[in-house]
Order: structure tokens, then sequence, then C-alpha cells
């Protein structure tokens, strides 16, 4: 018995060993498992886990995120006048472009305003600015003296071919530029386009000023010609040469001539960039002080075209312009245009531009147009409805000895 008893005793004592001994076993397993897992995860936490920054890492993608900022709003126009600018454009019989800047306010109203019109002689300005960027740079003096000769005349207009005799005409650069911006004169202008180089620099002034869609085509007689359908001959720039060789053309060809012309002007300019160019020169952005004021007070004694914006001023009010005109076939007016600085009697200024590519409507109805153009920007300036510019509810006086065309619109479009 007793021996059967240590039999079991033994037996007990054995499973119980077996059972610590597998569950010590169990236990070595259940740690080597969780050190396994905390070291992989302690490979992953190191992996994932960035080195410490050094001083000022990352400060600069910060600031440069903080500095972020959305870009301004595009100023607006005011919409009564924007409209009203909107329905003058559109009720014109013929092709018409208008732009209207706020120099303060930044804001520009347009019709049309970013296609491509004629300048004509609204170009001279570009050319002037050339002659005075050379005056800065001291490549030229307004005082350099220049001799004007016979075979330097033009065509059109050209107030200095009066003085030019079989010696010449002595004069200077500064009363050449004097005569190209404010008469308009076509000789004067053709020569300081020489005078700086040609064509080709004018182009690269306005390039490099990035005036944006502004183009100069080349001296006005052979770029007048061309348009014509003819070439250049010197006997152009005397008595009536000029209009008996275009009169002697075959209709169809110089019709054609003026159609290519009109379709791609060489001259070619949008009223938005020009009352943006205009706005930078008011501000100085594109010469010198002195020639800035300079230009701005040709512009202000022009002589040409008293009768289109300058036609729609009231006291108090100036204008800074330059006018362009082109030629005419039978009824077809083309390139008939006014471009200036309009300042309010306290200061605040507006550029504008009106550009006629073609039409068939009179002189009076073309210059009622940009009259009440410059009516609709004073009206609004004065608080007033610029649609009633035009009405016997706009009080302000217009300037002793000028006088305002009425403005006919077609029969299919609401007056304004």
């Amino acid at each position: 018995m007793i021996a059967e008893d240590q039999s079991i005793l033994q037996l007990m004592a054995a499973r119980k060993a077996g059972r610590l001994a597998q569950a010590r076993a169990q236990r070595r397993f259940a740690v080597g498992t969780i050190a396994g897992v905390l070291s992989v995860c302690a490979f992953g936490t190191t992996a994932l886990t960035p080195a410490t920054p050094s001083p000022g890492a990352g400060e600069r993608p910060m600031a440069q995120w903080a500095s972020l900022r959305l870009p301004p709003p595009i100023p607006q126009p005011p919409a009564p006048l924007a409209a009203q600018i909107a329905a003058l454009g559109a009720a014109f019989d013929g092709r018409a472009g208008i732009a209207v800047r706020d120099l303060e306010g930044g804001w520009t109203a347009t019709h049309d305003g970013e296609a491509l019109y004629p300048q004509q002689s609204v170009s001279k300005l570009w050319v002037a600015i050339s002659v005075l960027d050379a005056v800065d740079r001291g490549v030229l003096s307004l005082s350099d003296p220049v001799t004007v000769r016979r075979e330097d005349l033009s065509i059109f207009h050209q107030p200095i071919r009066d003085h030019v005799g079989r010696y010449g005409y002595r004069t200077t650069v500064g009363d050449l530029l004097s005569s190209a911006a404010s008469r308009s004169d076509n000789a004067a202008n053709d020569v300081l386009i020489r005078l700086v180089g040609g064509p080709d620099h004018v182009r690269a002034v306005i390039a490099e000023r990035e005036l944006g869609a502004i183009s100069l085509a080349d001296e006005e007689r052979y770029f007048q010609t061309a348009i014509a359908g003819l070439d250049w001959r010197p006997e152009f720039s005397f008595g009536r040469n000029f209009w008996r060789a275009r009169a002697a053309m075959p209709q169809d060809e110089r019709r054609a001539a003026l159609e290519a012309y009109l379709s791609a002007p060489a001259d070619g300019a949008t009223p938005a960039a020009v009352v943006k160019a205009l706005d930078r020169l008011a501000a100085g952005d594109l010469l010198s002080e002195d020639s800035t004021a300079l230009l701005l007070d040709l512009m202000g004694r022009s002589q040409t075209g008293p009768d289109r914006l300058a036609g729609g001023l009231v006291e108090g009010w100036h204008l800074a312009h330059k006018t362009g005109t082109g030629q005419v076939l039978g009824a077809r007016a083309t390139g008939y245009n006014d471009v200036g600085l309009l300042t309010a009697p306290d200061g605040r200024t507006y550029a504008v531009a009106v550009f006629i590519a073609d039409t068939t409507r009179s002189v009076p109805e073309r210059q009622a147009l940009m009259q009440a153009v410059t009516r609709a920007v004073i009206a609004q300036h004065h608080g007033h409805d610029p649609r009633q510019s035009a009405s016997e509810d706009f009080n302000l006086l217009p300037l002793a000895g000028q006088e305002t065309a009425d403005l006919e619109l077609r029969g299919n479009f609401p007056a304004p």
C-alpha cells in the first residue's frame, strides 16, 4: 500500500514538474515574442521619426507660407460710367474703341478695349518718348542743331515745309519735338525718327518699357503712301502730287490696300494699352521728371482736334492730348482718334482714349462721340449720372467758345 502510494506521489510530482517546465517554457516564449514585437516597434518608431531638426531648419518654408497673400481684387469702374462707355461705343455707327482709366483708383472702363485700332498720329507720342529717352541718356540734347532739307520732307500735314528753302531750314531737336507733338507735323516727326535710330529703335523703346499692345509702323511718308497702295516718291511732298497719284489709281486697288491696312494695322494699338501707357507717363515711369513735364506740357498745348475730346470740357478741367487722323476713301473715314490725360479741378486725372477705325459718319458725329466720353467722365467725377451728361440736367458749364455736337445714335439702339 505504501509502495503504491509512493508511486502515485512520484507520478503526481512528475506531472507537476512537467507542468512547471511547460509553464516556464510558455513564459519564455511569451517574453521572447513580446520582446521581438517591442524591438520591431522600436525600430519602426526610429525609422519613422525624423531626426531632431537643427536650429532654424524649416523656418524659411514656414515664413514663405506665412507671408502668402491673395492678390488684391482688380479695381472695378463705377457701374454707371462703365455702362455709358459701353453704350456710347455700341451706339456709334462705325467701329469705335474706348478706354477710360482712373489714375488714382486704378480702374479702367472700356468698349472694345482689347482690339487693335489704327493709331495714325497718336503714334507720335511714342516717337516723342523715344526722343526724350535719348535726351535723358545724354545721347541727344534738345538744343542740338538740325538742318531739315527738302529731301527730308514728308506728306500730308507738315507746317515745317513752309520754312524749308533751297538751303534747308536750321532748327533744333527741341523745336522739331514741339512741332511734332503739339502740331502733329509729319516732317518733323519723320526727322526725329531718323535722329533716334529709325523705326526699329522706337519699337525697341516701346518694348523695353513694356507698353503692351502698341506698335509703330514707319516714317509717315512711307507708311501713308503704302496705305494708299502707292510707293513713296519725293515729289509727293509738294503741291497736290500725292493726291493726283492716288486719284489716278484703280479704285479696287486702293480699296484693297485700305482694307489690308484696317484688317492688320501696322501702327495698331489697343485703347486699353494706350490709357495704361498714359497712366505710366503721368506717373513718371517712362521718362525723367523734366522730360515728363515737357511732354505733358506739349500735349497740353496741342493745336489739333479742339472739338474732339476737348470739345466736351467744362470749366476747371484740362486736357493734355494727341490726335490722329487717317485717310478717307469716298464717304469712308479711317483712323479718327484722340487720346489724352483729362484732369479735374481737384487734380484727379483720367487717361482717355477714343479710336474710330472705320466709319461713314460725319466729322461732327465723330467729334460728338468723343465729347460724350469726356462729359461722361466729368459727370461721374462730380457725382452726376453719366447717362444724363448730354441732357439739361448736367449743370456744369461748357468752356467758353466750345460747342458740343449732337450725338446721333442708330435707330435700332436705345439712347443711353
